[in-house]
């Protein structure tokens, strides 16, 4: 390609929306521009080109996409060449209709189709160049074979010493407020050398901690690959991470509590480097409105879960999500979810209001629930998640956790980094110490963050 096309049009910025999954899809994105000729900048004024990467898990998150590809049509004034494009679950769920709202859009791309980004830039560019008709805007939604395994590239940080890498894409699951089996597909694994051989490459470059990532992580390869001496796929790709030298800690998101089967509880004991902080989804605490989100498990079986878990690793901590105002759900529903919420004394928790999403079965369900209702739950629950949180951390106080030195806070001169049970950690400590696996002595704490000096005996500092 000549020179001159990335002379003046080569600047790209990419906003992302949403969860790890679409970050890390923003990631590969931006690695492939890179190879391509393309430089990343960190702000959309210094872009000729901008790349929304959008969710679509609630309406607030879409809303706050359209709005700034709304605002960005005024760049198109002081630059006509200047390109906006939309990828990802907005895009794959709204298509051509983003058109029609925003008609300065350029690209919309789905997702099963980033890595296709470069080419249709390039394609843009040259026309805009004179090598080619004035582009039209491109629409880019269809489903591909073997998208999942795209996903698998890294733009190499210096210092970086966490990665999320994606071990599969799509959801079989039909749960009734979610639109992600509408924007995501059915699920397709990738395969378990190739996760292995992108993770020993992260090794080598310096990370240390990783997050295996999916729709519904623990579904990994169910229907590609066998069970083997009665472990599923998932913890048979465990088990080959665990043996990888220079990786220190293995999380992975977000899980089903279905997949947790005896091989996977027994996973938490057996593998060293499997931190003992679980993210297990519970929406509610009420059968009623369990079945009504056609969620397949009960209460009563999540419990298990949580308990067959604590008693494997006494320290476990714990993670969910939940959501409030659920069309149908009455205080006494809710009640239950408090109380169920209260009991297990969750750790950290994502609590979300209820929004309709369109093309779901719970769009047309009857009693949908006031906001100001959805508010008072939500606050409700943000109280008792506030309570244990902070008893959690308060207990750490006078103890000697295990932190990996991830690099500078973003406020004062102090570093931050992270327990095995994900407690958000403060500290002083100098750049040498990034990447270091080191012990520290907790002496305060809140709900959100311990704090603490490290020990440094025996540590290269």
């Amino acid at each position: 390609m000549a020179f001159e096309l990335f002379s003046t049009m080569n600047r790209v910025y990419i906003k992302t929306y949403g969860c790890q999954m679409n970050e890390r899809d923003s990631e590969q994105v931006a690695s492939s521009l890179r190879d391509r000729g393309y430089s990343i900048v960190d702000t959309e004024y210094d872009a000729d080109v901008v790349l929304l990467n959008t969710c679509s898990v609630r309406d607030q998150a879409e809303q706050k996409a359209i709005g700034k590809a709304g605002y960005l049509k005024k760049h198109k004034k002081d630059n006509p060449n200047f390109l906006i494009g939309v990828m990802g679950c907005m895009a794959q769920n709204r298509g051509a209709e983003l058109f029609d709202r925003l008609p300065d859009l350029d690209l919309v791309v789905g997702t099963q189709k980033f890595h296709r980004v470069p080419d249709h830039l390039d394609n843009m560019i040259q026309s805009m160049n004179g090598q080619g008709p004035r582009p039209s805007s491109v629409l880019d939604l269809g489903e591909e074979a073997g998208s999942q395994n795209t996903i698998r590239d890294h733009i190499g940080k210096k210092g970086q010493v966490q990665a999320f890498v994606s071990i599969m894409q799509g959801c079989n699951m039909n749960c009734a407020f979610c639109i992600v089996p509408k924007t995501r597909g059915r699920e397709r694994a990738r395969p378990i050398q190739e996760i292995v051989d992108e993770v020993i490459g992260l090794a080598e470059s310096g990370v240390k901690e990783i997050t295996l990532l999916g729709q519904i992580v623990t579904s990994y390869g169910r229907r590609d690959f066998p069970v083997v001496n009665g472990k599923s796929p998932f913890v048979q790709l465990l088990e080959k991470i665990e043996e990888i030298p220079g990786i220190e800690r293995i999380r992975f998101t977000s899980p089903h509590p279905r997949g947790f089967k005896q091989d996977l509880v027994e996973a938490y004991r057996d593998l060293s480097k499997l931190c003992e902080y679980v993210h297990l989804p519970l929406q509610a605490g009420c059968n009623k409105t369990l079945r009504a989100m056609n969620r397949p498990y009960t209460k009563e079986r999540y419990r298990e879960i949580v308990d067959s878990l604590r008693a494997m690793v006494p320290s476990m901590y714990f993670s969910t999500d939940i959501i409030v105002g659920f069309p149908g759900e009455t205080e006494a529903d809710f009640n239950e979810t408090a109380a169920m919420f209260d009991d297990i004394a969750f750790d950290m928790a994502y609590i979300f209001k209820y929004s309709i999403r369109t093309g779901t079965p719970a769009e047309t369900m009857p009693d949908q629930i006031p906001q100001e209702e959805k508010e008072r739950r939500n606050q409700v629950l943000l109280d008792l998640l506030h309570k244990h949180s902070l008893a959690r951390n308060e207990g750490l106080v006078g103890t000697t956790e295990q932190v990996l030195v991830e690099g500078p806070a973003k406020k004062g001169d102090k570093y931050v980094g992270h327990t095995r049970g994900w407690r958000n950690a403060i500290f002083d400590a100098n750049e040498r110490l990034v990447g270091q696996l080191v012990d520290l002595k907790i002496d305060r704490a809140t709900a959100s963050t311990v704090y603490g000096d490290l020990v440094l005996a025996g540590v290269e500092a």
